[in-house]
């Protein structure tokens, strides 16, 4: 089968990915898994945090809000962001770490601190002596993941877009021009193929012989826990400034996470059960609530690079090799303006207008940018 262009993961980037491309070209859309997003799209804290990440991230963050706030007509059947709010709580010993929140504030995405008294009527469930001082971001969204995700999808089938699952692949070589990929009974070329495999990125690029970009998949472990009588829905997410541990409403229940970042092969992420007692534990000592139970816990893999910043662009070294990759624990926020800036890059061989007053390069993405070592580093 011939294609224009081909997109490997369809988790929530390289559904964006797909979907942008298909406006002006026949896609395929390859996803190993028997679903799309069964891997970090489906095991995200789904926040729209605009103060989140370094300053590369924080840029693509605030582009793609307007996408999030007003998505294209029929994308969706309801609103993709919901208002939340996020506090940040700084025990006694962490209270000088609130400053480098505090830090973050701009115009149009505040930060303000806030008493702790004030803090423990927004949350009522911490316990007074966890919080010597406290901030509040009034600009943190839900984000309705799910929905977000199948409108690239259904957006890119009604663009004529050809998605295949239980296709991995396991052939991939550029012959007169063309990217050739063998994925399962698929056997397919095109002139762009796009790497969206996620944790599996590096590997991927392999397949290709391409050389790696440093990607590092960490382990980020997740639990249900139940509020006991009090209803959360109405409270912020909450972090701690010292430890990123942090809770967040998920329907009648709570969401917690300890924050972690064990470095981790690709694989189907599993929770550690020590990261998990931890978790725990500090539940118990920063709020009132007893964890008797925890119905759900799970894991999922962010992807960083060395600079933390993703990696976006064509590859030097293989020309029609476009890596969309790296985005950390950011890519729910980051789908919408990636896969513009990428489609944009390919098909007029810039970024899209609104990109460069907000400081935004392609140097900033490229994937072989100085800041980035050539080769994979070494898992433990």
């Amino acid at each position: 089968m011939q294609f224009d262009a081909i997109v490997i993961g369809a988790g929530i980037s390289g559904a964006a990915a797909a979907y942008e491309l298909a406006r002006h070209r026949r896609v395929l859309l390859l996803e190993r898994e028997a679903r799309p997003g069964y891997h970090s799209t489906g095991r995200s804290a789904a926040l729209y945090t605009p103060n989140y990440g370094n300053a590369t991230v924080r840029a693509l963050v605030r582009i793609g809000h307007g996408f999030l706030e007003r998505p294209p007509s029929g994308f969706a059947d309801h609103p993709l962001l919901a208002p939340r709010g996020a506090l940040t709580i700084a025990s006694f010993e962490q209270a000088g770490m609130l400053d480098a929140v505090l830090a973050l504030s701009g115009s149009g995405h505040e930060i303000v601190e806030i008493s702790p008294q004030r803090a423990l009527t927004l949350a009522p469930v911490l316990r007074p002596a966890a919080v010597a001082r406290s901030a509040y971001e009034p600009g943190v969204a839900d984000i309705e993941v799910a929905a977000l995700h199948q409108g690239f999808l259904k957006g890119f089938k009604t663009r004529g877009g050809t998605l295949a699952t239980d296709a991995e692949a396991r052939r991939i070589e550029q012959r007169t021009g063309a990217w050739r990929i063998g994925a399962g009974d698929i056997e397919a070329t095109a002139p762009i193929l796009v790497n969206a495999a996620g944790a599996w990125a590096d590997e991927v690029a392999a397949l290709a012989g391409v050389p790696p970009v440093g990607l590092v998949p960490k382990r980020r472990t997740a639990i249900i826990v139940e509020p006991g009588e009090q209803d959360p829905r109405r409270w912020p997410a909450i972090d701690d400034a010292g430890n990123d541990h942090y809770i967040k409403p998920d329907g009648g229940r709570l969401m917690a996470s300890p924050g972690d970042a064990a470095p981790s092969p690709p694989c189907d992420a599993q929770p550690d059960e020590l990261d998990v007692a931890l978790l725990v534990d500090w539940l118990e000592r920063t709020t009132t609530l007893e964890v008797a139970r925890i119905p759900r816990r799970w894991a999922g893999l962010r992807s960083f690079v060395a600079d933390d910043s993703p990696v976006m662009g064509e590859d030097p070294a293989a020309p029609g090799f476009w890596w969309l990759a790296g985005q950390g624990g950011y890519g729910i926020m980051l789908a919408a303006p990636l896969a513009r800036a990428l489609a944009s890059l390919i098909e007029t061989g810039s970024l899209p207008e609104d990109f460069a007053p907000a400081g935004m390069t392609p140097a900033a993405l490229d994937p072989r940018r100085p800041a980035l070592s050539r080769e994979s580093p070494r898992l433990a």
